[in-house]
């Protein structure tokens, strides 16, 4: 279990993601070497994962004080808890992303007209194309009345970016598209090697090894800072626990959630 682990994945951070959901701890509890930065190469070409050698900090004497020192460490969480709640209601006002008014808006939704349809298909394959990358584009309309676009070609993880940059940048530009040819609001999602489903599965697996390790040790955990769609899919992934509750901390883009235990 204190041995180390190698992980590779697309990035520096996904693949520190991805070592501390195998290891089971919290960021403040992992060890790390970096022993590929991995690269993007020239339009996808030649792109190397990233690689990190990892492994867990040993135990400091935290450990000790927790037996003898249990009720004081509850009464700590309280001040955590009133902030828990305030925290949660505001959460919800930043998310303002791509992803968020399909929850809001969903009734409010307008009819995605063809002309609409159109002008977000030769936004992206002129983008595309500036970017020398040939990609099959198929748009269909989705249960929550949404443009739902998948791109499918060579070397999407150069369309992907950093956790999701550059395809959630790409979403907004084809949302402020979409919305210049009709009336009434529409919504565009982009997707692209099963990416967002990939996304948020990752986070729901680390968000249930967090709420695992606050139970195991009471005591509060930070995550790394998240955009607000990620923090929004912990904070889901964990309102029904009864044990633990979540809140956000912070300001973007350093934002990140607490999750803390409930009284």
């Amino acid at each position: 279990m204190d041995g180390s682990i190698r992980v590779s994945a697309k990035t520096v951070d996904d693949a520190i993601t991805e070592a501390l959901i195998q290891l089971g701890v919290t960021s403040d509890r992992l060890e790390y070497e970096v022993i590929e930065k991995g690269s993007a190469g020239f339009l996808g070409i030649g792109m190397k994962q990233a690689v990190i050698e990892a492994r867990r900090k040993p135990e400091p004497k935290p450990e000790i004080k927790e037996e003898p020192v249990k009720k004081p460490e509850i009464k700590q969480e309280k001040p955590k808890q009133a902030e828990a709640r305030p925290a949660e209601k505001t959460e919800e006002k930043p998310v303002k992303m791509a992803e968020e008014p399909a929850v809001k808006q969903k009734g409010e939704l307008a009819e995605v007209t063809d002309e609409a349809i159109r002008a977000v298909e030769s936004f992206l394959k002129d983008t595309l194309s500036a970017m020398d990358m040939e990609v099959e584009i198929i748009s269909k309309i989705d249960e929550d009345g949404a443009l739902s676009v998948e791109m499918n070609g060579k070397h999407m993880g150069i369309l992907i970016g950093k956790r999701g940059q550059t395809l959630d940048a790409l979403q907004y530009l084809a949302n402020r598209v979409a919305n210049k040819y009709q009336e009434g609001y529409v919504r565009v999602k982009l997707d692209t090697e099963n990416y967002r489903a990939r996304r948020e599965e990752t986070l729901k697996n680390l968000a249930k090894n967090i709420a695992h390790k606050v139970k195991r040790t009471r005591r509060s955990v930070s995550l790394e800072p998240m955009n607000p769609y990620e923090r929004r899919i912990i904070h889901s992934a964990l309102q029904s626990d009864p044990y633990v509750t979540t809140h956000s901390e912070g300001e973007e883009p350093y934002r990140k959630v607490v999750v803390t235990l409930k009284k």
